[in-house]
């Protein structure tokens, strides 16, 4: 891969999208929501959230849907400059957040880690883990359990499917139109148990994505470690073939000596279906972003990026990989104002 372009933003990066044009960013930042157009590279920060701003989407050219950590949706218009609507989803965070690919649903989901027993399993849920939306209305249409927290969620390529997974492992698989769950799959390999320094259970699945003919599922995360605090999990990715029922197989895997260490927060399957996208933190090894095939698992090629990944996409061409993150906090403010630590690049594909 060799990188063609290189822009900053004021604040660290938690998610955003590509314009369905090519030419600008949705940028869901610390302090709000920006674009960014990639050829002049001129930014512009829109609005903010009570919190920060978790993930960006277009809704079309000119309206923007993101959500946050003060557990809102937010819809914004570029051609007036105003707001024109919120949805209190949650009353936690929204962890992470969903379009379906004709633009009419949204998907959100939350949830708190608190013991609920001597054991320390999850407590149950105080309020539905799993929103589904209406993005022209913002009406909620379904609100479903699930066990939190609930850290990762993907619609299925024909939108008829939505997936949530969860500190434990545990996918949930919606159907979004009546909202029943129809499979799910469970995997203790993204869970650390603390027997250092703490007991808890930490890590889980933090992305996830269908596969081409929506028949299996891409999970991401890190594998388990002694000492939680560390960080020092495998870069993890499985692949599940899901099935109704309980019926659901792992039918890959990271392979044996491709990994580092370090949690994987993002996943991006490639236009043409032929490879996917993985990408996070590093923390021992030499790669934070990775391209694999899909149809044998191998890896293709590493990117050390130097900077933490929380973004990736695919252009529409296929041609280039967008990575967006944020290259560490600053301990210093310059001039009054921290240097800018959002990073978004661009890939091209050779």
């Amino acid at each position: 891969m060799e990188r063609t372009d290189d822009k900053r933003m004021p604040m660290a990066i938690l998610g955003g999208e590509l314009s369905a044009d090519g030419e600008m960013i949705a940028a869901a930042c610390m302090d709000g929501v920006y674009t960014l157009d990639l050829q002049s590279g001129v930014r512009k920060k829109h609005y903010t959230h009570e919190s920060y701003a978790r993930t960006a989407f277009w809704l079309s050219s000119n309206e923007l849907f993101s959500t946050g950590y003060d557990g809102q949706a937010r819809w914004f218009r570029l051609d007036s400059g105003e707001e024109n609507r919120h949805q209190k989803l949650h009353q936690f965070w929204s962890w992470d957040a969903a379009i379906s690919p004709d633009r009419h649903r949204y998907a959100s989901v939350t949830g708190q880690y608190i013991a609920g027993g001597y054991k320390y399993e999850p407590a149950e849920e105080i309020e539905p883990s799993v929103v589904i939306g209406d993005c022209e209305t913002g009406d909620v249409v379904h609100r479903l359990p699930h066990v939190p927290s609930v850290q990762a969620v993907a619609f299925s390529n024909d939108g008829r499917l939505v997936a949530a997974g969860n500190l434990m492992g545990e996918v949930r698989i919606f159907d979004i139109h009546s909202g029943d769950c129809i499979s799910t799959i469970s995997t203790a390999d993204f869970t650390s148990w603390g027997i250092i320094k703490s007991h808890c259970y930490l890590g889980g699945i933090f992305a996830l994505r269908f596969t081409p003919d929506d028949k299996s599922l891409l999970l991401a995360g890190m594998g388990p470690m002694r000492d939680p605090m560390a960080g020092n999990g495998k870069q993890l990715w499985q692949k599940w073939e899901w099935s109704s029922g309980d019926q659901s197989k792992m039918i890959d895997q990271i392979h044996d000596g491709e990994n580092g260490e370090g949690l994987m927060e993002a996943l991006a399957v490639h236009p043409e279906g032929t490879m996917f996208a993985m990408g996070g933190r590093l923390r021992g090894g030499d790669w934070n972003v990775a391209l694999f095939s899909l149809e044998t698992g191998n890896r293709l090629t590493t990117l050390k990026t130097g900077y933490r990944v929380t973004t990736l996409q695919f252009t529409d061409e296929g041609q280039s990989l967008l990575v967006m993150g944020t290259q560490g906090q600053p301990d210093h403010k310059k001039d009054g104002a921290f240097p800018d630590f959002g990073r978004i690049e661009k890939y091209r594909l050779s």
